[in-house]
């Protein structure tokens, strides 16, 4: 009867061990102390660390030292599964005291050097929505295009498809930023961003893939961002510090490219030094950066009231309906009258060859009047109806005013030479596009600061969708201002050469061009800057995550953590785009990446949405798979629309780089969608192949493959795997299994390792599969589990592949004899075709090419076609492929061996196999003396390995001397009975072979009787004729085919009558005699081949 008892502190013992107490030991001292058992604190400690075995021999459950971890003897019961499965309170402590750091958007680690010790200080995050995201995207989100080519878009798209790209691309971002939302609250995301999203959500081919393009995006992003800020610096602040200057007007934009090159790579290389030498200083000028952008778009705003009161002082001058460049004129007149003289004007030298007024001038200037018209009108002006459609033109097209009247000159030939304003580029909707679209890019701003954030599974999608909905606004009402407010030729002024060069949204500006000029030159240069700080940690995250090994270089950098090789790439590739030196060809770049990053967001959001796993518990609850794929498609038709071939080689480049982590291995496993939507699909798959089986013109080859593992748990036999690859080349179902002798509990760590060396050897084989090591208590009933159970659903094996027990002759039991038979039987029970390879170790490696030879397939009985289509399949495998395929096939006496032959033929020709066809006659022939003694031999081996209570010693001294007396016999025998007929009956068919033992149970020929030996009179009648059978066909198969690379025999069923297991090795064994490499074919009841289409 179990007893209750409680445990106490005992004052007496406490008083007794004084010398524990004087020692400093305040603790009551526990049972195990006062009988002496646990005498130390080491024991203690390793009670603490988790030493079962420690654990197991104290007396106690619980000690007094394990009070730091949990108090009381409550969780007694769970106390050895406490160091692997920890108390709840204790996790909750863990994830309480969690801190998510970014590595390298901020600096957060300060590096305090005292007495030679280095001092990490880390600052938590604190920042909170409006200031950690809000304010980031918008400094992203507005940037170069709004104040560089949004008014050169609406003047050329017209207010109505301008809303048209503004609607599509703000739409695009928003469902992107819906997606991301819903990502980002499903659960902790670590600093990384987009990338991490991906990667996590779509898994590491996806992930590396789109993580490579979104690097490729924001690098160019850098590039586009510096060529702002030197077309800002050249066109407006510094005009004449050029270092090319054109020599004719068709040499202006070779020049202006030049100059963008060269001002460009010097501007980077400011850029990086900066970056490199601390990020910390692009931080700390965020919020400058921010500011200007902040002040020109207020200015903006400002200046548009103004034009409602008094318009701004800009007037453009038309020469009939063109626009002229006024920087080097001040009056738009042809004649001014000075002094009561009427003297020719600057405009006047310009178009005609001197500056009297008999003068010859251009044709077009002197047909035409000089209009002076103002650049902006007001916004209560009415131009918004002028300015609602587009006006699309190619490349050196004069920009005209509509409704303006104008004489057309006979000959345009001289236009290029004179002070029109021209259309720099070929101008039509979808280049547009793609010109737009980066300005809507930086949504990933807030994400990418995730590690910063107080809570970001708040911030996020709250900044974000806040953030771009402001600045659609801000984008949308620009469109309308722009349009309702400035002269359509001024619009399409893309530089503002028809208002004294300067930036056509500067002059719309309160007070000064200058808050515009000034802001956008700042703000380019911040955006470049932060491009070139986010780029690198982009591309070292990627690095760092290993799944592409070529990258793996640039995942180092500094002490600190800065990515210092990544830095010197993206600079490398950031140059590439400033020598492109034109932002309208840089703009659709980086769009097509955004884009597709953008996509692969909303794919993610999607599948997680529809296979609804059980991790999907998005905090963020507004989303749906429908808007996921609207967002998916958008994005998808804004790649094409920008520019198709663009889109293209940026699909490309991630399908390479998801074949090359695909086909190097990602072995990283993140609980991604994509193996979720794997799973879905194959369970699918499965369901569909479970409603009937596969028709003969599908079957092939679902290979069980049963291994030896030797004593270290390493596969005995690695050319089995190999035979597999060259057999399946890749295609169907490959299981290979082993078993081990046991229990799982003694020997599951036994059965992992070799489960994992299987997977080794299935790799360096190039075997594609699965494996399974399974404990069973013997080898038979493993093998029988696996025969019956391998596989799932309709995804089972068909067919068994083994190799030749070579030592059963040797062993110390019977054991594999055993195994081996009942394996024959069960496939044959489960309708499975059996392959038996023989000395499979000298089969070829996957490595060798055989120069030649031929495949021989001895047909002896039908088994479904299997020993056809076998060779077929080998033949395809490059190790086979020289090879040529040859059939034999048995006639008996009574057929037409002639016929037999042209029958064969056609079949194969009907099954569309190319092989060489031969008929052996194999007629009647008497049993020789050398068949009975092999029987002899087989059946006193047969009784011997019965008397198990002789020794291994005994046992092979017996057999020793039973070979012995054989090879004595044998040479006499033959020296008496001289050669044997080359020909021997062969029984192939049903009715034949009972016409077979309807003969032979008459009796022994007379001949035969005369010529026996006293010691054959016992011998088995019905093994005698097997042994008969499997000599005189070993002898024809090793004289046609012994030279043969490979030969496929059929393999004859083991006896119903389990007394004969014993012989039917030995048949097995003399009918494979003197070849090397042999496999053994028995079919699973099925036609597997067909001659019909």
């Amino acid at each position: 009867m179990p007893t209750n008892f409680t445990v106490v502190p005992v004052e007496d013992a406490e008083r007794d061990n004084k010398s524990a107490a004087a020692a400093g030991t305040s603790k009551p001292i526990s049972l195990g102390n006062i009988f002496g058992e646990e005498d130390n604190e080491d024991n203690l400690e390793g009670l603490n660390s988790g030493d079962e075995s420690q654990r197991e021999s104290s007396p106690f459950i619980h000690s007094d030292d394990d009070r730091e971890q949990y108090d009381g003897k409550n969780m007694a019961l769970f106390e050895e599964e406490m160091d692997s499965n920890p108390m709840v309170s204790s996790l909750l402590s863990k994830l309480a005291n969690y801190t998510n750091l970014s590595q390298g958007v901020r600096e957060h680690e300060e590096y305090d050097y005292e007495d030679g010790v280095r001092r990490v200080t880390v600052t938590g995050p604190q920042m909170g929505t409006f200031i950690g995201v809000y304010l980031p995207c918008m400094q992203n989100i507005l940037g170069v295009i709004l104040f560089l080519r949004l008014t050169w878009i609406v003047g050329t798209a017209g207010i109505l498809g301008t809303f048209a790209i503004v609607s599509m691309c703000c739409m695009c971002t928003l469902l992107t930023a819906i997606s991301m939302s819903a990502i980002a609250t499903n659960g902790v995301v670590p600093a990384g961003g987009s990338y991490y999203m991906i990667s996590r959500s779509l898994g590491p081919e996806f992930g590396g893939a789109v993580g490579l393009c979104f690097y490729l995006g924001t690098t160019f992003a850098g590039s586009m961002y510096i060529l702002g800020t030197i077309e800002i610096l050249l066109t407006y602040i510094v005009p004449t510090a050029t270092v090319f200057v054109a020599q004719s007007k068709e040499g202006e934009g070779l020049a202006m490219a030049n100059n963008m090159r060269v001002y460009g790579t010097c501007c980077l290389i400011l850029m990086a030094l900066v970056v490199f030498v601390g990020v910390k200083y692009v931080n700390k000028l965020a919020l400058v950066f921010l500011a200007c952008v902040v002040l020109s778009i207020m200015a903006t705003y400002a200046g548009v009231i103004k034009t409602v009161i008094e318009p701004p002082e800009f007037n453009v001058c038309l020469l009939g309906n063109r626009s002229l460049k006024n920087e080097k004129f001040e009056t738009c007149a042809k004649t001014q009258i000075v002094k009561n003289n009427t003297v020719t004007t600057e405009l006047w030298n310009l178009f005609c060859d001197s500056e009297y007024l008999n003068a010859t001038c251009d044709e077009y200037f002197a047909l035409n009047n000089l209009t002076e018209i103002k650049a902006i009108p007001g916004l209560l002006s009415g131009v918004i109806k002028d300015n609602l459609w587009g006006d699309y033109g190619p490349a050196g097209m004069v920009i005209e005013k509509e409704n303006q009247p104008s004489v057309p000159a006979q000959d345009n030939d001289n236009d290029i030479k004179m002070p029109y304003v021209f259309n720099d580029i070929t101008t039509f909707f979808t280049l547009l596009v793609g010109i737009y679209f980066p300005s809507v890019t930086g949504i990933m701003a807030g994400s990418n600061r995730s590690g910063d954030l107080r809570d970001a599974q708040r911030s996020i999608p709250i900044g974000t969708i806040m953030a771009i909905l402001t600045t659609s606004f801000i984008y949308i009402s620009c469109v309308i201002m722009f349009g309702a407010c400035i002269e359509g030729v001024v619009l399409r002024d893309k530089f503002g050469e028809s208002i004294k060069t300067n930036p056509v949204i500067g002059i719309l500006a309160w007070p000064s061009p200058s808050v515009i000029v000034i802001g956008s030159f700042f703000s380019c240069c911040g955006a470049g800057l932060q491009s070139l700080t986010g780029a690198p940690r982009l591309l070292q995250a990627i690095a760092r995550d290993g799944i592409i090994p070529f990258l793996q270089v640039f995942g180092h950098g500094k002490a600190n953590g800065e990515p210092t090789w990544a830095l010197l790439l993206t600079v490398g590739i950031c140059e590439i785009g400033i020598l492109i030196a034109s932002l309208d060809n840089v703009a659709p770049i980086l769009s097509i990446f955004f884009l597709m990053c953008y996509l692969f967001v909303n794919l993610a959001c999607a599948v997680q949405t529809l296979l609804r796993t059980p991790n999907w518990r998005p905090r963020f609850k507004f989303y749906h798979w429908t808007l996921s794929f609207l967002g998916m498609s958008l994005c998808l038709s804004l790649m094409f629309i920008s520019s198709w071939y663009y889109a293209l080689v940026a699909m490309a480049i991630a399908g390479c780089i998801y074949k090359y982590i695909e086909y190097k291995g990602a072995v990283t496993e993140w609980g991604d969608g994509i193996r979720g939507l794997s799973l879905n699909a194959a369970r699918y798959a499965l369901i569909r192949l479970e409603e009937a089986p596969p028709h003969t013109k599908n079957w092939r080859p679902q290979l069980l493959v049963l291994c030896k593992l030797d004593s270290d748990l390493a596969v005995k036999h690695p050319r089995l795997l190999s035979f597999t690859s060259q057999l399946k080349a890749g295609k169907g179902l490959t299981i290979v299994c082993s078993v081990l002798e046991g229990t799982y509990m003694t020997r599951g760590n036994d059965a992992k390792t070799g489960e994992q060396k299987l997977k080794a050897a299935m790799a360096a084989e190039k075997t594609k599969g699965f494996s399974h090591v399974v404990v069973s208590s013997n080898l038979r009933d493993g093998f029988s589990l696996l025969i019956q159970s391998a596989g799932l659903g309709g995804m089972k094996h068909n067919a068994v592949l083994m190799a030749w027990p070579a030592g059963w002759t040797e062993a110390r039991d019977a054991s594999a004899r055993r195994n081996f038979i009942e394996t024959v039987r069960e496939t044959t029970e489960a309708h499975q075709a059996l392959l038996v390879a023989k000395n499979i170790d000298h089969f070829p490696g996957n490595q060798e090419r055989l120069k030649g030879g031929t495949i021989d397939v001895w047909w002896i009985v039908h088994d479904g076609g299997m020993l056809m289509l076998l060779p077929f399949l080998i033949i395809q495998h490059k190790v086979w492929r020289k090879c040529q395929m040859r059939i034999f096939t048995v006639a008996q006496m009574d057929d037409n061996s002639i016929q037999m032959k042209k029958d064969l033929q056609m079949f194969l020709y009907q099954l569309r196999l190319d092989a060489v066809v031969e008929v052996v006659e194999m007629h009647d022939s008497d049993i020789s003396a050398f068949t009975y003694e092999k029987t002899l031999v087989m059946e006193q081996r047969s009784q011997m390995l019965k008397q198990m209570q002789l020794s291994r010693t005994e046992r092979e001294r017996e057999a020793q001397l039973i070979h012995d007396r054989n090879t004595a016999s044998h040479s006499t025998n033959d020296k008496a009975s001289g050669t044997t007929p080359d020909r021997v009956h062969m029984t192939w068919t049903k009715d034949k072979l009972i016409n077979e033992r309807n003969r032979h149970r008459e009796g022994i020929g007379v001949k035969d009787m005369f010529n026996m030996r006293p010691e054959w009179e016992n011998l088995s009648q019905s093994n005698v004729r097997r042994m008969h059978t499997a000599v005189r066909l070993n002898e024809v198969v090793v004289k046609k085919s012994q030279n043969s690379q490979l030969v496929l025999l059929n393999m004859p069923g083991p006896p119903k009558n389990m007394k004969g297991d014993e012989n039917y090795m030995e048949f097995l064994e003399v009918l494979m005699e003197g070849l090397d490499r042999v496999l053994l074919v028995r079919g699973g009841g099925r036609e597997v081949i067909t001659i019909y289409s």
